[in-house]
Protein backbone atom coordinates (compact mmCIF):
# COMPACT_ATOMS: atom_id res chain seq x y z
CA UNK A 1 0.00 0.00 0.00
CA UNK A 2 1.29 3.18 -0.97
CA UNK A 3 0.23 6.30 1.47
CA UNK A 4 3.04 8.59 0.48
CA UNK A 5 1.04 10.35 -1.90
CA UNK A 6 0.05 13.93 -2.55
CA UNK A 7 -2.73 16.09 -2.28
CA UNK A 8 -3.68 15.60 -5.59
CA UNK A 9 -3.46 12.69 -6.21
CA UNK A 10 -5.77 11.95 -3.04
CA UNK A 11 -8.24 14.37 -4.10
CA UNK A 12 -8.00 12.26 -7.72
CA UNK A 13 -8.52 8.64 -5.56
CA UNK A 14 -11.49 10.30 -3.55
CA UNK A 15 -13.19 11.10 -7.07
CA UNK A 16 -12.62 8.09 -8.66
CA UNK A 17 -13.73 6.07 -5.62
CA UNK A 18 -16.91 8.32 -5.12
CA UNK A 19 -17.88 8.02 -8.79
CA UNK A 20 -17.27 4.09 -8.43
CA UNK A 21 -19.79 4.21 -5.38
CA UNK A 22 -22.39 6.45 -7.37
CA UNK A 23 -22.81 3.82 -10.21
CA UNK A 24 -22.34 1.28 -7.89
CA UNK A 25 -25.51 2.41 -5.89
CA UNK A 26 -27.04 2.93 -9.33
CA UNK A 27 -26.91 -0.03 -10.69
CA UNK A 28 -27.82 -1.78 -7.12
CA UNK A 29 -31.44 0.18 -7.55
CA UNK A 30 -32.09 -0.23 -11.60
CA UNK A 31 -31.25 -4.45 -10.36
CA UNK A 32 -33.85 -4.01 -7.08
CA UNK A 33 -36.35 -2.29 -9.69
CA UNK A 34 -35.88 -4.98 -12.18
CA UNK A 35 -36.16 -8.14 -9.41
CA UNK A 36 -37.66 -6.73 -6.28
CA UNK A 37 -38.22 -9.76 -4.85
CA UNK A 38 -34.82 -10.41 -4.34
CA UNK A 39 -34.37 -6.84 -2.42
CA UNK A 40 -34.31 -8.63 1.37
CA UNK A 41 -31.08 -11.02 0.66
CA UNK A 42 -29.35 -8.68 -2.50
CA UNK A 43 -28.85 -5.84 -0.55
CA UNK A 44 -26.66 -6.31 2.71
CA UNK A 45 -24.73 -8.85 0.59
CA UNK A 46 -24.14 -6.31 -2.63
CA UNK A 47 -23.38 -3.31 -0.17
CA UNK A 48 -20.61 -5.45 1.84
CA UNK A 49 -19.03 -6.39 -1.71
CA UNK A 50 -19.55 -3.05 -2.79
CA UNK A 51 -17.75 -1.12 0.03
CA UNK A 52 -14.88 -3.94 0.00
CA UNK A 53 -14.18 -2.95 -4.14
CA UNK A 54 -14.31 0.64 -3.06
CA UNK A 55 -11.85 0.18 0.09
CA UNK A 56 -9.74 -1.36 -2.94
CA UNK A 57 -10.48 1.07 -5.44
CA UNK A 58 -9.31 4.12 -3.02
CA UNK A 59 -5.95 2.74 -1.89
CA UNK A 60 -4.13 -0.04 -4.75
CA UNK A 61 -6.11 1.72 -7.91
CA UNK A 62 -2.46 3.51 -8.79
CA UNK A 63 0.00 0.55 -7.98
CA UNK A 64 -2.27 -2.13 -9.10
CA UNK A 65 -4.51 -0.49 -11.97
CA UNK A 66 -4.69 -3.65 -14.30
CA UNK A 67 -5.45 -6.37 -11.19
CA UNK A 68 -7.82 -4.06 -10.05
CA UNK A 69 -9.77 -4.48 -13.19
CA UNK A 70 -9.32 -7.43 -13.72
CA UNK A 71 -11.08 -8.71 -9.98
CA UNK A 72 -13.51 -6.26 -10.55
CA UNK A 73 -14.25 -7.90 -14.06
CA UNK A 74 -15.07 -11.23 -12.07
CA UNK A 75 -16.85 -9.14 -8.88
CA UNK A 76 -19.36 -8.09 -11.52
CA UNK A 77 -20.76 -11.68 -11.23
CA UNK A 78 -21.61 -11.41 -7.95
CA UNK A 79 -22.56 -8.08 -6.41
CA UNK A 80 -24.27 -5.18 -8.89
CA UNK A 81 -22.50 -2.62 -7.07
CA UNK A 82 -19.02 -3.58 -8.19
CA UNK A 83 -20.28 -2.55 -11.67
CA UNK A 84 -19.73 0.72 -10.76
CA UNK A 85 -15.93 0.15 -9.42
CA UNK A 86 -15.62 -1.99 -12.56
CA UNK A 87 -16.34 1.08 -14.51
CA UNK A 88 -13.94 3.46 -12.44
CA UNK A 89 -10.82 0.58 -12.90
CA UNK A 90 -11.39 1.36 -16.65
CA UNK A 91 -10.77 4.89 -16.46
CA UNK A 92 -8.03 4.12 -14.01
CA UNK A 93 -6.51 1.52 -16.32
CA UNK A 94 -6.61 3.81 -19.86
CA UNK A 95 -5.27 6.37 -17.46
CA UNK A 96 -2.28 4.96 -15.95
CA UNK A 97 -1.01 2.47 -18.45
CA UNK A 98 -0.77 2.59 -22.64
CA UNK A 99 -3.46 1.76 -25.16
CA UNK A 100 -2.45 -1.65 -25.54
CA UNK A 101 -3.16 -2.29 -21.67
CA UNK A 102 -6.38 -0.25 -21.31
CA UNK A 103 -7.90 -1.28 -24.65
CA UNK A 104 -8.28 -5.49 -23.84
CA UNK A 105 -8.83 -4.59 -19.95
CA UNK A 106 -11.98 -2.49 -21.40
CA UNK A 107 -12.94 -4.92 -23.83
CA UNK A 108 -13.10 -8.12 -21.22
CA UNK A 109 -14.99 -5.64 -18.95
CA UNK A 110 -17.30 -4.71 -21.52
CA UNK A 111 -17.98 -8.69 -22.59
CA UNK A 112 -18.12 -9.71 -19.08
CA UNK A 113 -21.21 -7.20 -18.86
CA UNK A 114 -22.57 -8.05 -22.45
CA UNK A 115 -22.68 -11.84 -20.57
CA UNK A 116 -24.70 -10.44 -17.60
CA UNK A 117 -27.53 -8.92 -19.58
CA UNK A 118 -27.40 -11.97 -21.86
CA UNK A 119 -27.75 -14.31 -18.97
CA UNK A 120 -30.45 -11.74 -17.24
CA UNK A 121 -34.30 -12.23 -17.97
CA UNK A 122 -34.27 -9.02 -19.96
CA UNK A 123 -36.82 -8.15 -22.69
CA UNK A 124 -35.04 -7.44 -25.98
CA UNK A 125 -35.36 -3.75 -25.81
CA UNK A 126 -34.24 -3.85 -22.33
CA UNK A 127 -31.20 -6.08 -23.41
CA UNK A 128 -30.49 -3.70 -26.45
CA UNK A 129 -31.07 -0.80 -24.61
CA UNK A 130 -28.34 -1.84 -22.36
CA UNK A 131 -26.04 -3.03 -23.85
CA UNK A 132 -25.84 0.44 -25.92
CA UNK A 133 -25.56 2.55 -23.06
CA UNK A 134 -22.98 0.35 -21.34
CA UNK A 135 -20.66 0.06 -24.71
CA UNK A 136 -21.24 3.95 -24.90
CA UNK A 137 -20.07 4.08 -20.92
CA UNK A 138 -16.90 1.74 -21.68
CA UNK A 139 -15.93 3.82 -24.59
CA UNK A 140 -16.26 7.07 -22.78
CA UNK A 141 -14.83 6.04 -19.77
CA UNK A 142 -11.59 4.66 -22.16
CA UNK A 143 -11.63 7.78 -24.41
CA UNK A 144 -11.16 10.38 -21.03
CA UNK A 145 -8.79 8.33 -19.59
CA UNK A 146 -6.78 7.78 -22.69
CA UNK A 147 -6.59 11.35 -23.05
CA UNK A 148 -5.88 12.12 -19.63
CA UNK A 149 -2.73 10.29 -20.02
CA UNK A 150 -1.98 11.82 -23.09
CA UNK A 151 -1.89 15.62 -21.42
CA UNK A 152 0.17 14.35 -18.61
CA UNK A 153 2.62 12.77 -20.72
CA UNK A 154 2.15 15.77 -22.72
CA UNK A 155 2.62 18.02 -19.89
CA UNK A 156 5.67 15.86 -18.01
CA UNK A 157 7.62 16.14 -21.79
CA UNK A 158 7.05 19.91 -22.07
CA UNK A 159 8.51 20.43 -18.73
CA UNK A 160 11.47 17.92 -19.83
CA UNK A 161 12.13 20.55 -22.55
CA UNK A 162 12.11 22.89 -20.28
CA UNK A 163 14.53 21.61 -18.04
CA UNK A 164 16.72 20.82 -21.13
CA UNK A 165 16.67 24.23 -22.15
CA UNK A 166 17.62 25.90 -19.14
CA UNK A 167 20.46 23.34 -18.70
CA UNK A 168 21.22 24.44 -22.54
CA UNK A 169 21.54 28.02 -21.56
CA UNK A 170 23.07 27.94 -18.62
CA UNK A 171 25.82 25.87 -20.57
CA UNK A 172 25.54 28.69 -23.16
CA UNK A 173 26.03 31.06 -20.25
CA UNK A 174 29.42 28.90 -18.74
CA UNK A 175 30.69 28.71 -22.45
CA UNK A 176 30.38 32.50 -23.05
CA UNK A 177 31.86 33.51 -18.96
CA UNK A 178 34.34 31.38 -20.29
CA UNK A 179 35.48 32.54 -23.47
CA UNK A 180 35.06 36.34 -21.93
CA UNK A 181 37.73 35.41 -19.32
CA UNK A 182 40.12 33.84 -21.63
CA UNK A 183 39.61 36.95 -23.75
CA UNK A 184 40.42 39.22 -20.90
CA UNK A 185 43.28 37.03 -20.16
CA UNK A 186 44.87 37.36 -23.46
CA UNK A 187 44.08 40.97 -23.74
CA UNK A 188 45.70 41.47 -19.84
CA UNK A 189 48.79 39.75 -21.27
CA UNK A 190 49.43 41.48 -24.70
CA UNK A 191 48.93 44.60 -22.99
CA UNK A 192 50.55 44.46 -19.87
CA UNK A 193 53.29 41.44 -20.09
CA UNK A 194 54.91 43.42 -23.09
CA UNK A 195 55.49 46.97 -21.34
CA UNK A 196 56.66 45.42 -18.07
CA UNK A 197 59.08 43.11 -19.44
CA UNK A 198 60.27 46.05 -21.76
CA UNK A 199 60.60 48.08 -18.05
CA UNK A 200 62.19 45.11 -16.79
CA UNK A 201 64.96 45.16 -19.91
CA UNK A 202 65.57 48.84 -19.32
CA UNK A 203 65.96 48.67 -15.37
CA UNK A 204 68.32 45.80 -15.84
CA UNK A 205 70.48 47.41 -18.12
CA UNK A 206 70.52 50.97 -15.95
CA UNK A 207 71.25 48.96 -13.24
CA UNK A 208 74.13 47.02 -14.89
CA UNK A 209 75.84 49.77 -16.23
CA UNK A 210 79.54 50.31 -15.01
CA UNK A 211 79.40 53.95 -15.66
CA UNK A 212 76.01 54.68 -13.39
CA UNK A 213 76.34 56.03 -10.15
CA UNK A 214 75.90 53.66 -7.02
CA UNK A 215 72.32 55.18 -6.24
CA UNK A 216 71.14 54.91 -9.54
CA UNK A 217 72.00 51.19 -9.68
CA UNK A 218 70.24 50.61 -6.72
CA UNK A 219 66.91 52.66 -8.05
CA UNK A 220 66.93 50.62 -11.64
CA UNK A 221 67.68 47.27 -8.98
CA UNK A 222 64.41 48.31 -7.34
CA UNK A 223 62.40 48.95 -10.32
CA UNK A 224 63.64 45.50 -12.38
CA UNK A 225 62.63 43.81 -8.84
CA UNK A 226 59.09 45.57 -8.76
CA UNK A 227 58.89 44.43 -12.72
CA UNK A 228 59.30 41.21 -12.08
CA UNK A 229 57.34 40.87 -9.14
CA UNK A 230 54.58 42.88 -11.24
CA UNK A 231 54.71 40.37 -14.02
CA UNK A 232 54.41 37.22 -11.86
CA UNK A 233 51.23 39.25 -10.12
CA UNK A 234 49.85 39.24 -13.37
CA UNK A 235 50.45 35.61 -14.22
CA UNK A 236 48.73 35.26 -10.99
CA UNK A 237 45.83 37.03 -11.96
CA UNK A 238 45.95 35.70 -15.70
CA UNK A 239 45.69 31.92 -13.91
CA UNK A 240 42.99 33.29 -12.24
CA UNK A 241 40.95 34.03 -14.91
CA UNK A 242 41.40 31.22 -17.21
CA UNK A 243 40.75 28.59 -13.85
CA UNK A 244 37.17 28.76 -13.72
CA UNK A 245 37.37 25.66 -11.42
CA UNK A 246 35.54 26.59 -7.70
CA UNK A 247 38.28 26.30 -4.85
CA UNK A 248 41.46 26.34 -7.35
CA UNK A 249 43.95 28.26 -5.45
CA UNK A 250 46.85 30.35 -7.00
CA UNK A 251 50.23 29.38 -7.02
CA UNK A 252 51.88 32.16 -4.71
CA UNK A 253 50.81 32.28 -1.46
CA UNK A 254 48.42 35.05 -0.36
CA UNK A 255 49.82 37.80 1.68
CA UNK A 256 49.06 38.22 5.15
CA UNK A 257 48.78 40.89 8.01
CA UNK A 258 52.67 39.70 9.04
CA UNK A 259 53.87 40.82 5.49
CA UNK A 260 52.83 44.20 5.98
CA UNK A 261 55.85 45.28 7.40
CA UNK A 262 57.87 43.67 4.27
CA UNK A 263 55.58 45.74 2.67
CA UNK A 264 56.61 49.09 4.14
CA UNK A 265 60.26 48.14 3.77
CA UNK A 266 59.91 47.84 -0.24
CA UNK A 267 58.41 50.87 -0.57
CA UNK A 268 60.98 52.47 1.59
CA UNK A 269 63.81 50.94 -0.56
CA UNK A 270 62.06 52.49 -3.33
CA UNK A 271 62.43 55.99 -2.28
CA UNK A 272 59.21 56.70 0.02
CA UNK A 273 59.27 57.68 3.60
CA UNK A 274 56.73 55.53 5.21
CA UNK A 275 56.50 54.95 9.51
CA UNK A 276 54.77 51.89 10.54
CA UNK A 277 53.36 53.43 13.89
CA UNK A 278 53.72 50.82 17.25
CA UNK A 279 54.14 47.76 14.30
CA UNK A 280 52.18 44.76 13.50
CA UNK A 281 49.32 42.90 15.71
CA UNK A 282 49.81 40.19 16.14
CA UNK A 283 48.96 37.69 12.90
CA UNK A 284 47.59 35.07 15.29
CA UNK A 285 45.08 36.87 16.52
CA UNK A 286 43.66 38.20 13.23
CA UNK A 287 42.10 35.48 10.55
CA UNK A 288 43.66 35.16 7.35
CA UNK A 289 41.25 36.31 5.37
CA UNK A 290 41.05 39.63 7.45
CA UNK A 291 44.91 39.98 7.41
CA UNK A 292 44.78 39.16 3.39
CA UNK A 293 42.25 41.75 3.01
CA UNK A 294 44.45 44.51 5.64
CA UNK A 295 47.46 43.59 3.56
CA UNK A 296 45.56 44.70 -0.35
CA UNK A 297 44.52 47.86 2.08
CA UNK A 298 47.69 49.17 2.52
CA UNK A 299 49.06 48.47 -0.37
CA UNK A 300 46.46 50.46 -2.01
CA UNK A 301 47.50 53.45 0.13
CA UNK A 302 50.76 53.07 -0.43
CA UNK A 303 50.33 53.40 -4.13
CA UNK A 304 47.46 55.79 -3.95
CA UNK A 305 50.35 58.27 -1.50
CA UNK A 306 53.27 57.22 -4.32
CA UNK A 307 50.76 58.67 -6.97
CA UNK A 308 48.87 61.76 -5.47
CA UNK A 309 51.63 63.05 -3.22
CA UNK A 310 54.95 61.73 -4.56
CA UNK A 311 57.52 62.40 -1.95
CA UNK A 312 54.94 63.22 1.10
CA UNK A 313 55.86 61.17 4.10
CA UNK A 314 53.10 58.63 5.28
CA UNK A 315 52.37 57.12 8.40
CA UNK A 316 50.80 53.66 8.59
CA UNK A 317 48.85 52.45 11.56
CA UNK A 318 47.57 49.24 12.74
CA UNK A 319 45.34 48.28 15.70
CA UNK A 320 43.64 45.19 16.51
CA UNK A 321 41.53 44.75 19.30
CA UNK A 322 37.29 44.12 18.72
CA UNK A 323 38.15 45.12 14.91
CA UNK A 324 41.10 45.83 13.19
CA UNK A 325 41.78 49.57 12.30
CA UNK A 326 43.86 50.08 9.43
CA UNK A 327 44.77 54.45 8.72
CA UNK A 328 47.18 56.13 6.66
CA UNK A 329 47.73 59.60 6.77
CA UNK A 330 49.93 61.38 4.45
CA UNK A 331 50.44 65.10 3.59
CA UNK A 332 49.12 66.47 0.47
CA UNK A 333 51.03 68.38 -2.50
CA UNK A 334 50.68 71.81 -2.28
CA UNK A 335 49.16 74.07 -4.65
CA UNK A 336 46.29 73.03 -7.25
CA UNK A 337 45.18 69.53 -7.42
CA UNK A 338 47.10 67.81 -9.96
CA UNK A 339 45.36 66.25 -12.63
CA UNK A 340 43.82 62.88 -12.08
CA UNK A 341 46.10 60.06 -13.14
CA UNK A 342 44.47 57.08 -15.22
CA UNK A 343 42.79 54.68 -13.23
CA UNK A 344 42.40 57.51 -10.46
CA UNK A 345 39.73 56.08 -8.11
CA UNK A 346 39.29 52.48 -8.91
CA UNK A 347 41.30 51.70 -6.10
CA UNK A 348 39.11 53.14 -4.08
CA UNK A 349 36.19 51.17 -5.37
CA UNK A 350 38.34 48.24 -4.55
CA UNK A 351 38.87 48.85 -1.67
CA UNK A 352 35.45 49.61 -0.58
CA UNK A 353 34.05 46.48 -2.23
CA UNK A 354 36.87 44.19 -0.39
CA UNK A 355 35.82 45.78 3.14
CA UNK A 356 31.82 45.34 2.73
CA UNK A 357 32.59 41.79 2.29
CA UNK A 358 33.96 41.69 5.10
CA UNK A 359 31.23 43.84 7.02
CA UNK A 360 33.51 46.79 7.56
CA UNK A 361 33.56 50.15 7.23
CA UNK A 362 35.66 52.61 5.62
CA UNK A 363 36.56 56.21 5.30
CA UNK A 364 38.41 58.46 2.78
CA UNK A 365 39.23 62.02 2.08
CA UNK A 366 40.87 65.72 3.23
CA UNK A 367 41.31 66.36 6.34
CA UNK A 368 41.45 69.62 8.20
CA UNK A 369 44.92 70.15 8.44
CA UNK A 370 45.85 69.65 4.96
CA UNK A 371 46.16 65.83 4.59
CA UNK A 372 44.68 63.29 2.76
CA UNK A 373 43.27 59.89 5.65
CA UNK A 374 42.23 56.33 4.51
CA UNK A 375 40.76 54.39 7.35
CA UNK A 376 39.21 51.09 7.57
CA UNK A 377 37.64 49.10 10.29
CA UNK A 378 37.29 45.30 9.75
CA UNK A 379 35.80 42.93 12.14
CA UNK A 380 36.77 40.32 13.69
CA UNK A 381 34.34 38.65 15.38
CA UNK A 382 32.12 37.83 12.23
CA UNK A 383 35.78 37.14 10.51
CA UNK A 384 35.94 34.43 12.53
CA UNK A 385 32.47 32.97 11.90
CA UNK A 386 33.30 33.31 8.25
CA UNK A 387 36.72 31.78 8.00
CA UNK A 388 34.99 28.93 6.54
CA UNK A 389 33.64 30.58 3.61
CA UNK A 390 36.19 33.34 3.41
CA UNK A 391 38.02 30.47 1.81
CA UNK A 392 35.75 30.66 -1.30
CA UNK A 393 36.23 34.26 -2.09
CA UNK A 394 40.00 34.35 -2.54
CA UNK A 395 39.70 34.74 -6.25
CA UNK A 396 37.13 37.21 -6.50
CA UNK A 397 38.70 39.33 -4.11
CA UNK A 398 42.06 39.28 -4.98
CA UNK A 399 40.58 40.70 -8.34
CA UNK A 400 38.57 43.53 -7.37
Amino acid sequence: MNLRRSWRDWLGDVAVTTAAVLLGLLMLQASLNDFPEDSKTAIPRDIAIGVVSWIVMLLWRRRYPVAIALVMTAGQLTASTVLGTAMAAVFSVAMLRPWRTSVPVAATTALTVLGLFWLAPLSEREFREGIVAFGLLHVALLSTGMLVRSRRQLIASLRERARAAETEQRLRVEEARLLERERIAREMHDVLAHRISLLAVHAGALEFRPDAPAEQREAAGIIRQSAYEAMEDLREVIGVLRDDSPGAEPERPQPTLADVAGLVRESRRAGAEVTLENGVPDAASVPSRVGRHAYRIVQEGLTNARKHAPGAHVLVSLGAGADLDIEIVNALPPGPPARPLPGSGAGLVGLAERVALLGGTLEHGRTGDGRFRLRARLPLEVAHGAGAAGKGDTHGSELL
